[in-house]
């Protein structure tokens, strides 16, 4: 049961009050008047987000009633022109050109890795953090990057076969990042320091970088140093030398390993990858966001029976040839990722006791966390430029970016912070947006800072904005599908016409599958080659493997060759990826129905019942995959829409139901806190069974596909019966 506590005419969760009001005393803030400009915010701003969610219903019904009177691929002119009257299409700006200031280099200047993780688990955030700088050597030894066949086994014991391949690799990127004027790094015996830079000592006399540049520090003496420091496409390399090391005692120049820049930036979410239903999990949110932003955060870590705390690292320092002293950031500049705009939560009651809009409560409360980092004796923790960096997801077209900024800056008077520190991240992730992108840019020109795709919700948005056009394709086909390349290259053309080089950066979507490292490495480079600057990665070591395709290519560089996309690509954009003839065999609806249950089941038991809002979820297969709330959305909304269509039953889902609740149990009988999801005959389902039925019968009727509406209610339920048993 929630316990309140009144300020000004607002019903506060207390945790929510308890964090707020320690935020404010330790900022000099006083909370009476913080209560009362909160509350004449809240006011102002929830009616003007109901209505925005009202336009998102009248413009999905005036499309519904165009594809149930003209079943099939829309003609491109009559639909077009009905987007256009309903005012789904907005007008396309002139010229846009983006103006936001005080963005840290990480953002608009470098181009590398980044990561997402949810903010409720401190230790998987600190991770993150952390990851600024990973070790090449045991990314490449630990992972499937390397065969694992043969003798090149990992094994229990240490393969110093394996690890010679290591260095193999490790020797390849060095002559590719830093080559040498002659020479290889293969046949270095040292390296040392003089006025001039870096000496790497060969059996053939010394030898120096072909670009000198390319060194910038060192630690440790000049003639013996521990580790040098060099420079490529803006990402850092560090050599470490260790001639007692495992490697470095057996390595001629005494490499211990390279550690590489890694995740440039990091994302902690509030949102897709955590399960925060009530004012409990929101606090928790708040508080380790508040961590993060005074460097107090901390956990404690058991592993191989060894108990340690894990602390956020401390930024690096290296002496240059000149002596004097370099510092580095030792952290990822860290975005918060807040809720987007369609629920509400009870954490805070209005004046008439009507639950608050969730993305107006976490843009105040993570602002409240941001003092330490913005004013004080902490400023600059983690942005050098006095900035707090806001992903904001789930957008639908430029009057919604419109309104998070002025949220934005609302908050920003209601804390007394200067005029746009609270930038913008837009998530082109809503098709509303991508057929906008231009004019949501503009919408937010002197905040954003960020722009990325992800085809998981883009593609859930696509269902269920074309459901009753027709039955879809499956998953797998979707991705093929001409909309989605015109999605991707939209996305990074009109970002650079905008003008986002120097102000924002330009991402991509997640490598889903984190134990698949070799593929990622063949596949991911495709990313930078697109000319974005940034794309999501599942995992510390996945984000050092991605960080190589950085150095490979230079997106800066390819996005002054990519020509401008027309506006066939709009077309491209707007023709729903629908199943013709012979599609959807029957051999191919059973499998994607077993495959889309099972991913269902398997991800919506660990929310419901333990509230884990992203983990690896084996498919049907066994091969782990990331899910989160996006992967859900997909999975679910394809099923509504064949439902919907006659292509499948409700008894083919409830049979699939059934059997894979088997197969779910089984994987994850490891788990001691596991419940069972299968129940006997007479038995009724859990909670979790019946989260994940209800959203496939139920799909086609949540607001946008989402899945937050179903699964909020059907976690609290739970909680409250865990609590119960209690």
């Amino acid at each position: 049961m929630t316990s309140y506590l009144s300020r000004a005419d607002l019903s506060v969760a207390e945790p929510i009050v308890e964090f707020a009001e320690s935020a404010l005393a330790d900022s000099g803030r006083d909370a009476e008047a913080f209560w009362a400009g909160a509350s004449a915010l809240i006011h102002d701003l929830v009616p003007r987000n109901a209505a925005l969610l009202r336009t998102r219903d009248e413009l999905q019904q005036r499309i519904d009633d165009f594809h149930r009177a003209n079943p099939g691929v829309p003609d491109k002119d009559a639909y077009r022109a009905l987007l256009t009257e309903i005012g789904y299409l907005a007008p396309v700006p002139e010229h846009v050109a983006v103006t936001t200031e005080n963005v840290d280099a990480e953002l608009a200047t470098m181009a590398g890795p980044q990561l997402v993780v949810p903010l409720l688990n401190a230790r998987f955030a600190i991770n993150a953090a952390n990851a600024r700088w990973g070790s090449l050597y045991d990314a490449l030894y630990g992972t499937d990057a390397i065969s694992q066949e043969g003798e090149l086994a990992p094994g229990k014991e240490f393969n110093f076969t394996r690890a010679a391949e290591v260095v193999v690799w490790g020797r390849e990127l060095l002559d590719e990042i830093a080559p040498l004027a002659e020479g290889s790094h293969r046949d270095a015996t040292g390296y040392r320091i003089d006025a001039d830079g870096l000496i790497v000592d060969t059996a053939g006399g010394e030898r120096r970088l072909r670009d000198t540049s390319g060194f910038v520090g060192y630690t440790g003496a000049a003639d013996a140093p521990t580790a040098v420091l060099l420079v490529h496409n803006g990402l850092h390399a560090e050599i470490v030398i260790d001639r007692d090391g495992r490697i470095g005692k057996t390595d001629a120049a005494g490499v211990q390993d390279i550690i590489l820049e890694s995740a440039v930036t990091a994302i902690l979410d509030l949102e897709d990858s955590v399960a925060a239903v009530d004012g409990d999990d929101k606090a928790l949110g708040y508080r380790n966001w508040r961590g993060f932003m005074d460097g107090t955060l901390s956990e404690t870590v058991t592993k191989g029976g060894r108990t340690f705390t894990r602390t956020l690292a401390a930024d690096r320092t290296y002496t240059s040839a000149d002596g004097s002293e370099i510092t580095l950031p030792g952290r990822a500049l860290l975005f918060v990722r807040n809720v987007g705009h369609l629920m509400r939560t009870d954490a805070v009651l209005d004046r008439e006791g009507e639950p608050i809009f969730e993305g107006i409560l976490d843009a105040i409360m993570t602002a409240l966390g941001s003092l330490p980092e913005l004013e004080g004796p902490n400023a600059g923790r983690n942005s050098r430029t006095g900035s707090m960096y806001i992903v904001k997801p789930k957008m639908h077209g430029p009057e919604e970016v419109a309104f998070a900024a002025e949220l934005f800056g609302r908050v920003e008077q209601l804390l007394g912070l200067p005029e746009r520190t609270m930038k913008v991240g837009i998530m082109d992730e809503e098709r509303r947006t991508s057929a906008n992108l231009a004019a949501a840019i503009a919408a937010a020109s002197d905040r954003v800072v960020f722009i990325n795709t992800g085809f998981l919700d883009r593609t859930g948005d696509e269902i269920h904005t074309s459901l009753h056009a027709g039955p879809f394709l499956p998953k797998a086909a979707i991705k093929q599908q001409p909309f989605m390349k015109a999605y991707e290259d939209r996305n990074v053309a009109i970002g650079v016409a905008c003008g986002l080089d120097g102000h924002a950066q330009i991402g991509k979507g997640m490598w889903a599958e984190p134990d698949l490292m070799h593929d990622m490495l063949q596949k991911k480079i495709a990313h930078p080659q697109s000319g974005a600057s940034t794309a999501w990665v599942p995992s510390p070591t996945a984000a050092t493997l991605h960080a190589l395709h950085y150095h490979q290519v230079d997106p800066f560089a390819v996005r002054a060759t990519l020509a401008p996309v027309g506006d066939d690509a709009l077309d491209a954009l707007l023709v729903p990826p629908l199943a013709g003839e012979g599609d959807l065999t029957p051999e191919v609806v059973a499998e994607e129905i077993d495959n889309n249950v099972q991913s269902i089941l398997g991800y919506v038991v660990r929310w419901i019942d333990q509230g884990i809002g992203v983990s690896k979820v084996p498919d049907i297969n066994g091969v782990g995959l990331m899910e989160d709330r996006a992967t859900l959305r997909i999975s679910s909304q394809l099923l509504a829409n064949w439902l919907q269509h006659g292509v499948i039953t409700e008894e083919q889902i409830d049979d699939s139901l059934r059997r894979l609740a088997v197969v779910v149990d089984e994987q994850n009988a490891g788990d001691e806190n596991y419940e069972p999801l299968a129940f006997g005959e007479g038995e009724q389902p859990g909670i979790a069974f019946t989260a994940a039925r209800r959203l496939i019968v139920e799909g086609a009727s949540q607001p946008s596909g989402y899945t937050e509406p179903l699964l909020h209610g059907l976690r609290r339920e739970k909680k409250a019966q865990q609590a119960a048993r209690v």
